[in-house]
């Protein structure tokens, strides 16, 4: 064990309630049972196979209210792994369930025995046809998907709330649908072909020329079957009608039946359906889909009601104007959103009965939407809104901003309104659709039965489709509050079934959840044929049991999750896995959500039982130590839950006190720290000429295992040659902004091969070049942004570095008079925003003065006006960092290399390079995972220019693409050098 390895019991829960009746016995502390994990391992080999409590615990929970344990992970790589995964289980006799993204919320994607990951290596995207259709891996978001049809013109007809997250797999097995997609533009509906493995290893291309041909050679069984089934449907008119009825609504309650009447071939049967059959089928392994128009003229209006009724009634007159979607939020769902960052504060103040509906409207052009504007103004005209806050302007607008604002609130619904329920609840989300015309009375006799069973939910929903969605918070771990849910739920499916003939799931699919009631929806000979269809298709029974199908009325109630509380910064997540997509060590270790995951976990147990003891092993390197802390979790949870912030709390927690002394030690004489570092990158730099990059990789390898790998960085051959100890001479008179190198440019130099300037020489040349000359103070050295101390916990070292420079930048600034210009994104966002909590009152008043501005900011604003640009290469490829989103500056580095470069291409993949700081390396495996993607979008094609604006953050991109990538700062100045 390394010398100063931390214990792990410094991550320990400090505060906790009983022992959660859904805990993990300790029977299951060791993990894959040992035969099962042997097998699967010669059979996939080990990196394929995760069996450790840690990674069961992870995959154990999803957006559902369900928890259920695997006894394994798989994570395949491919259609092979998945048909050897398929056929041991059949052998054996053992349950596969397949999970994408885990934003499932009935529990399709939770298993008991095998669950086989089928998002991390299933991402891909190939636009065809000019953007007419789409191939996708099943592990590719929809937003994936639709950032590569933008620049065609089109898009995807599904458009699910949680597209951010949610992979397209996901979306086919649940024919999920979302704001616009109705009946006419989801899943079933759009689908071109499907490529999929049947339970027994057999792989299927409806797009095939041959794919009956084929499909009849292999399963002469299954196509028999399925024509059989057919003919059955077709010859009963009454059930026939019935199908087509039922799916005239919103429906994915189920199996798509009408498959057999819309299919006319085994394939074609098959390809409808694999939509909505939640995995229970097969597995899909590729989607084609047929795209729509990207109508890019739009126009909304967030429209408020006095009552949830009346807003419904309003529905049918916006629908009959044309508009693409009408949503309805009630007061709750309004006032929790002002948790959503840019919701107005005043909605917090909305009055009990309020409802709103946001109606948009979209057109090829002005000229269609102007039209549309004018048949809205009329609906308007005829309505009695009410304004019951000052934001509240009932009015349409193109301004995308707001119409942005409209959709983050509406989309934030889960997560907003689940972040705001009591502490200790589990959240069930529902969904349901009557017929349109009887939205208003559907509403009316929802609100009834939630105020009979004491229940004060959250309602919205795709008004323009019938389709409502509301919340209920319980504690799973109370029996008479269990009851009470059990109670509410069977007198709602009874209400939607018998008074409206409604869908009990209209888009999020059936589940675990609704399983018990789909007969009491389909009725028994529309049932029988579902559980037919699945033993013709699974004889025996290998895939999803319990899923969609289940003869228990209880199956409901089982594997309901508590909610126990952890530390107050993640209480709010309700798992939704938002935050999945974004988070560099993803695919490496953990996701935010999984770190919360086993925290609750860790919470659940008895102190010192075996399974907190196994979690507690695993949570310093899978949890905090490969965390990269850039907190861009917090932006893409819809509620901002930061979890990086929370790693960086528990990087405090395991400092011994000395570690703290050190690190506050450093930080007051961080002018020899500084000095010291330049001069160990020159010595390196020197003792790597005569012994080599491995030699040196070897060394600091001996070293991390002696010490602790967490506190000695490795040797990377990309980390760049000592930066010049002076910098450049500057004066103060006339200077337009003060420049404040940041310390690692100041230790830092240029790539090797990388020509002058150095970035503080390029910063004030141009800056002068500009007649906007900047002025280096003569006592930066020493001074720096506090990131280091922040990113990794040493909160005493914090507070002397984050005062000390706020005291200095004052000085400097005369007082905030001129800005302060800062090379470094990750320092302006830490000058800028992370100091603050650290600083003193005084101080804060002194940090409220300043104006601090990243460097590509006023390149952009200042600069390029008053620059004429002589010279451009062809093209720039740029990686913009996880704190210009912070900052929301991603748009100028764009704007700074498209001075420089004829072509300037932002990755699609572009991401965290998880380098952060030092961690890159401290944990080089960090870096090389999360950069994996985007580096294999940069590498796929030659570019004249790799351009950032943060120096470790170049030298992360430089390790994952072998090219330089400089600051776009050093390739203006060269654009613009006379």
């Amino acid at each position: 064990m390394p010398l100063l390895e931390p214990k792990p019991g410094a991550l320990g829960p400090r505060v906790r309630k009983a022992p959660a009746p859904d805990r993990i016995p300790g029977l299951l502390a060791k993990g894959t049972p040992r035969r099962l994990r042997e097998e699967l391992t010669e059979l996939l080999g080990p990196e394929k196979v995760l069996s450790k409590l840690s990674d069961l615990v992870r995959y154990a929970s999803d957006a559902s209210p369900y928890r259920f344990l695997p006894q394994v992970v798989v994570v395949a790589e491919d259609v092979d792994d998945v048909s050897a995964v398929l056929s041991y289980a059949r052998g054996k006799g053992r349950e596969v369930v397949f999970r994408a993204a885990g934003t499932s919320l009935n529990g399709q994607a939770q298993g008991e025995d095998i669950l086989v990951d089928v998002r991390r290596h299933w991402v891909g995207t190939e636009v065809l046809d000019g953007g007419a259709r789409v191939r996708c891996g099943p592990g590719t978001t929809v937003v994936r998907a639709n950032a590569a049809l933008a620049p065609h013109g089109r898009v995807l007809g599904p458009d699910p709330a949680s597209a951010v997250a949610c992979t397209l797999g996901g979306v086919v097995a649940n024919n999920a649908s979302g704001m616009t997609a109705g009946t006419t533009r989801n899943s079933y509906r759009t689908l071109s072909s499907l490529t999929f493995v049947l339970p027994s290893g057999t792989i299927v291309d409806t797009g095939a020329p041959d794919a009956d041909t084929a499909l009849a050679r292999a399963e002469p069984r299954l196509c028999s079957g399925l024509l059989a089934l057919k003919a059955e449907i077709e010859a009963d008119a009454e059930l026939t009608a019935r199908i087509r009825a039922k799916h005239a609504l919103k429906n994915t309650n189920g199996y798509r039946l009408d498959a057999f009447l819309d299919g006319t071939t085994p394939a074609e049967i098959l390809r409808g359906l694999m939509v909505g059959s939640q995995g229970t089928f097969g597995f899909i392994s590729e989607v084609v889909f047929d795209t729509l128009p990207l109508d890019r003229a739009v126009c909304a209006g967030l429209l408020f009601f006095p009552s949830l009724t009346a807003a419904a009634a309003a529905v049918p007159q916006f629908t009959g104007a044309g508009a693409r979607a009408v949503e309805l939020m009630d007061g709750n769902t309004l006032r929790a959103s002002v948790s959503v960052p840019g919701v107005p504060a005043d909605w917090a103040e909305l009055p009990d009965g309020t409802a709103a509906l946001l109606v948009e409207f979209r057109a090829p052009d002005t000229v269609a939407l102007e039209a549309y504007e004018r048949a809205a103004a009329t609906v308007l005209d005829g309505l009695e809104t009410v304004a019951p806050v000052a934001s509240a302007d009932n009015a349409f607008t193109r301004d995308a901003g707001r119409i942005n604002g409209y959709w983050k609130a509406r989309k934030a619904f889960v997560t907003a309104v689940g972040g705001t329920r009591p502490p200790g609840t589990t959240l069930i989300t529902e969904d349901f659709a009557v017929p349109p015309d009887r939205l208003a009375e559907a509403c009316a006799e929802l609100l009834d039965l939630q105020a009979r069973h004491g229940f004060d939910t959250a309602v919205a929903g795709h008004a323009a489709h019938g389709n409502l969605h509301f919340l209920l918070a319980f504690d799973a771990g109370d029996p008479a509050d269990v009851e009470r849910y059990a109670a509410f739920m069977d007198a709602f499916c009874k209400l939607t079934v018998e008074r409206f003939d409604g869908s009990l799931k209209a888009e999020h699919a059936t589940g675990r959840n609704i399983a018990p009631f789909l007969e009491l929806e389909w009725g028994p000979r529309a049932t029988e044929l579902m559980w037919r269809t699945k033993e013709l298709l699974d004889p025996e029974g290998v895939l999803a049991p319990r899923i969609v199908l289940d003869r228990d009325p209880q199956a409901h109630l089982r594997g309901l999750k508590t909610i126990p509380a952890v530390e107050r910064i993640a209480d709010p997540c309700i798992e939704c896995g938002f935050c999945e997509p974004t988070c560099p060590s993803g695919d490496l270790t953990t996701t935010p959500r999984q770190r919360i995951v086993l925290r609750r976990e860790m919470m659940r147990q008895a102190p010192g039982s075996p399974v907190e003891a196994r979690l507690l092993e695993a949570y310093g390197y899978e949890a905090v130590d490969t965390c990269a802390g850039d907190s861009t979790c917090a932006l893409a949870c819809p509620v901002g839950i930061d979890t990086g912030a929370l790693m960086r709390e528990f990087r405090h927690a395991r400092h011994s006190a000395g570690e703290e002394r050190l690190a506050a030690l450093a930080a007051r004489n961080f002018r020899a720290v500084e000095a010291a570092a330049r001069l160990a990158l020159g010595a390196a730099g020197r003792i790597g000429e005569r012994i080599g990059d491995r030699a040196l990789e070897r060394l600091t390898g001996l070293a991390r295992r002696a010490v602790r790998p967490d506190l000695v960085p490795e040797w990377l051959p990309e980390i760049p040659a000592a930066a010049a100890r002076r910098l450049p001479r500057t004066v103060r008179a006339d200077a337009a902004a003060v420049y404040y190198p940041a310390c690692v440019n100041r230790i830092f130099g240029n790539p090797a091969g990388e020509p002058g300037p150095s970035l503080p020489e390029a910063v004030v040349a141009v800056s002068a070049r500009a007649g906007r000359p900047v002025w280096i103070p003569d006592d930066v050295a020493g001074t720096c942004c506090a990131t280091i101390w922040h990113s990794k916990g040493y909160r005493r070292g914090n507070e002397l570095v984050a005062n000390r420079i706020v005291e200095a930048a004052w000085e400097w600034t005369n007082g905030g008079r001129l800005p302060l210009v800062v090379d470094a994104s990750s320092c302006t966002l830490g000058l800028a925003r992370d100091v603050v909590p650290y600083l003193t009152g005084g101080n804060r008043e002194l940090h409220a003065a300043l104006t601090v501005v990243d460097s590509l900011v006023w390149a952009a604003d200042e600069l390029l006006p008053r620059l004429e640009v002589l010279r451009r290469v062809d093209s720039a490829v740029v990686h913009p960092t996880c704190s210009m989103r912070h900052l929301g500056d991603e748009e100028k580095l764009t704007a700074v290399a498209a001075a420089c470069a004829e072509e300037v291409v932002v990755p699609v993949d572009a991401g965290c390079c998880a380098f952060a700081g030092d961690r890159g390396m401290l944990h080089p495996e960090l870096t090389a995972s999360a950069t994996a993607r985007e580096a294999a979008e940069v590498t796929a094609r030659p570019f004249d220019a790799h351009l950032s604006a943060n120096r470790t953050c170049e030298i992360g991109m430089e390790r994952a693409t072998g090219r330089a990538y400089v600051s776009a700062l050093l390739a203006l100045e060269r654009a613009t050098r006379p």
